[in-house]
Order: structure tokens, then C-alpha cells, then sequence
């Protein structure tokens, strides 16, 4: 992985000349890098998502922003992608759009150094750069009296968990979610979102305490002493508005019934992690209940026993933001971002817990992201 300086082009017609202000690192954005995400850059490519930048200058076709706007990708990584069935390993070259004439700016580059001698990337690609030069209708604009860490982790957890609780089921207040990776970005999303609605949620954690003998012997090797804190966690995810915070090892109580005492089976699951964990999720569902998937953590496939499915009357289902994107279009996007703005402004959605990571030390940034048990969103700032 290598930052560079290069050189942008001048603005003309529908360009958008953007200074980056914040942009997160997301599992995605790691799995594009690894090659094994559903859609993948052209290659060179700059790496990144979703983030949120600050419009400096525009074209003289541009009508719809102006200097000062703040602005966030209509697509991810400003989609000059592809979709591959055959995920192999590739890499990333991340940089702006280049021409002699202009000046200079720190942009990322990753990728193989003989590749990215010889191309150029894509002028609409990626978030981890510190300015770019953008097509108009490659941006939204956003209110600037948002948080800028809600503004740049705007356009993928929280619409996800919105679509998700939305459009599976009919639910009304008072029913009830279940869902596991509940301290994941989108999982603390969905804790406030479904509390907007006054929908009830029973949110699943992995049990760290399990972990600890492990942890432990590594934090001996490396000097650190810390542990996770299973009563933070569920207190930081109840301050959230979650109404039930479990480890997967007590999900599988028989004491867990005794919560439905108290609020109906839930008819939506939404599952991150797969594997055992999403099989629990299954065993909890009400009859006729939908168990939507949107990540694989485990690494493990989804499971569901013939009972679940004939007797209960299950629905397996998944979910893929950009998919929802090009099946619904830019407006009903926009819309849905507008949606969560006003969320925001009243208090009902923040950020995920975070950690502000300068660009030029994005190798740490991108370590603290693939650890377990960090339950910090780590976003570059530029």
C-alpha cells in the first residue's frame, strides 16, 4: 500500500472539485481489497466507500451543489465497478483524477508498484484520498449541521439497517427484531433506527469472555493488558436504545424464553455472522419469520434445519445494499438519506463508536479494523 501525491485536473462542465473530510474503513472495503466482495473496482482504483467531503469548486453545468456543500458518494466507491462471480485476490491503486496542468494532493495509492507504474485509476473512484475531482451526478449533498462522523458513515451501515427493518416485514410497534454482530456499525444502527420506530430488539454479542484465556496469552506476548468487558458492552448498546443485549452462549439458555414473556417472538432476524450463530437466530424466530442475511463473519454457511423451514414456515432472505441501489435508483436513495438526516437531527441516530485516524497513518488504521473485538469505526481524516 502506498500514499502519493498526484495532480488534479482542472474543473469543467459537470465537475465537482471535492475536499475529502472523512472517510471510515468499512469490512467491505476490506473484502474489495482482498478480492472477495461482490463488486470490484476496475483496476487501478482508489479505495473507500463512503465518506464525506466539502465541494471547493464547480463546473459551469453543475446546478444542483456549490462551494461549501458537503457531499457523500451516490455509490460505493462512486461504483466504476464490476460485478465478479469469480473472486480472485486482486489489489488496489488508490488516486484522483490526474492531469499535468494542476495542483498537487495527497491521495492514496494501494496496490502492486508495477501495475500502478504503468495505469492510472479511475476519475470517479473511492473515499481515501485527500481531494478528487468528481462527476456531479457521482455526489449527494448532505446537511453540514450533521456531525461529520454521522455524515461520513452515512451511506452504508445505517441505510442498510433502515432497508433491512423496513422491507422484510410489516412490522408495528411493539414487535420485536433479533440480530446478531448487534455492536457492528450496522447492528448499533439498527438498535436506534428499530427504537425510532418503537420496535423492540434482542441483540446478540459474541461472548468474549470465552475468548479471554486466549487474550490473555496474547496480550502477555505483546504487552497489553486490556480485556473485553462483556457489562460495557451492554451497557454502551442499552445507552443505544437496545432492549435485550445476549451473548450467543446465553441464547442458547433455556432460561432466554423467559424474555418472550414479556414481548412477542420476533418475525425479523437480520444476520451478520452465519455459521451457529445464524442457526440461533432461526431457533427464535416466530412462524412465518424472516431471517435476512447481509454478512458472513464466521465464514460459515447459513443453516437452517427442515423443520425450521416446513413446520415454522421460515424465510431465508439477503440483502445487498448496492443491489437495493440499482433495483430502486438515485431518488429513492436520496430519499432514504434525507430519512436518516432527520433521524439524526433528532437525536433518534448517531454515529457508530469511532476513532479518528490521520490519512498518512492509514496502516494502523487498517490493522485496528481487522482486529477482533474492536468495536471502534476507524475513520481516516484528511
Amino acid at each position: 500500500m502506498v500514499l502519493k501525491n498526484l495532480e488534479l485536473t482542472a474543473v469543467e462542465g459537470s465537475d465537482v472539485h471535492v475536499r475529502m473530510l472523512a472517510a471510515p474503513i468499512n469490512p467491505s472495503d476490506i473484502n474489495m481489497i482482498q478480492g472477495n466482495y461482490g463488486l470490484l473496482p476496475k483496476l487501478p482504483a482508489v479505495g473507500g466507500n463512503e465518506g464525506v467531503g466539502e465541494v471547493i469548486a464547480v463546473g459551469s453545468s453543475v446546478s444542483g451543489l456549490k462551494p461549501g456543500d458537503w457531499v457523500i458518494p451516490a455509490n460505493a466507491g462512486l461504483e466504476h465497478v464490476t460485478v465478479h462471480e469469480d473472486l480472485n485476490a486482486m489489489s488496489f491503486a488508490l488516486s484522483p483524477r490526474l492531469t499535468p496542468k494542476s495542483a498537487s494532493l495527497d491521495a492514496w495509492y494501494l496496490g502492486v508498484p508495477e501495475l500502478l507504474s504503468h495505469s492510472l485509476p479511475h476519475p470517479d473512484s473511492g473515499t481515501w484520498r485527500t481531494e478528487a475531482v468528481f462527476r456531479e451526478e457521482a455526489l449527494i449533498g448532505v446537511p453540514k449541521d450533521i456531525p461529520l462522523q454521522s455524515a461520513a458513515t452515512l451511506g452504508v451501515n445505517p441505510c442498510t439497517a433502515y432497508r433491512m427493518l423496513v422491507d422484510f416485514e410489516q412490522l408495528q410497534p411493539g414487535d420485536s427484531v433479533i440480530q446478531n454482530a448487534s455492536n457492528s456499525g450496522v447492528g448499533q444502527a439498527v438498535i436506534q433506527i428499530a427504537s425510532a420506530l418503537r420496535l423492540k430488539t434482542i441483540n446478540v454479542v459474541r461472548d468474549r469472555m470465552r475468548k479471554l484465556k486466549f487474550l490473555r496469552v496474547e496480550a502477555a506476548c505483546s504487552g497489553r493488558h486490556g480485556k473485553p468487558d462483556i457489562k460495557k458492552l451492554t451497557d454502551r448498546l442499552k445507552d443505544l436504545g437496545a432492549d435485550y443485549v445476549l451473548t450467543e452462549e446465553e441464547l442458547r439458555m433455556p432460561e432466554t424464553k423467559t424474555i418472550f414473556k414479556d414481548l412477542p417472538l420476533p418475525r425479523l432476524a437480520l444476520n451478520c455472522v452465519g455459521g451457529k450463530s445464524s442457526t440461533e437466530l432461526l431457533r427464535h424466530l416466530a412462524p412465518g419469520g424472516t431471517m435476512v442475511t447481509y454478512g458472513g463473519m464466521a465464514k460459515q454457511p447459513v443453516t437452517a434445519s427442515v423443520s425450521l423451514l416446513i413446520f415454522k414456515d421460515l424465510k431465508l432472505r439477503g440483502f445487498w445494499l448496492s443491489q437495493w441501489k440499482k433495483n430502486h435508483g438515485p431518488d429513492e436513495f436520496k430519499e432514504l438519506i434525507l430519512t436518516l438526516c432527520n433521524l439524526i437531527h433528532q437525536g433518534q441516530l448517531t454515529a457508530p463508536s469511532w476513532s479518528e485516524v490521520p490519512l498518512q497513518d492509514y496502516q494502523q488504521a487498517l490493522e485496528a479494523s481487522m482486529k477482533p473485538f474492536v468495536s471502534s469505526k476507524q475513520i481516516l481524516t484528511m
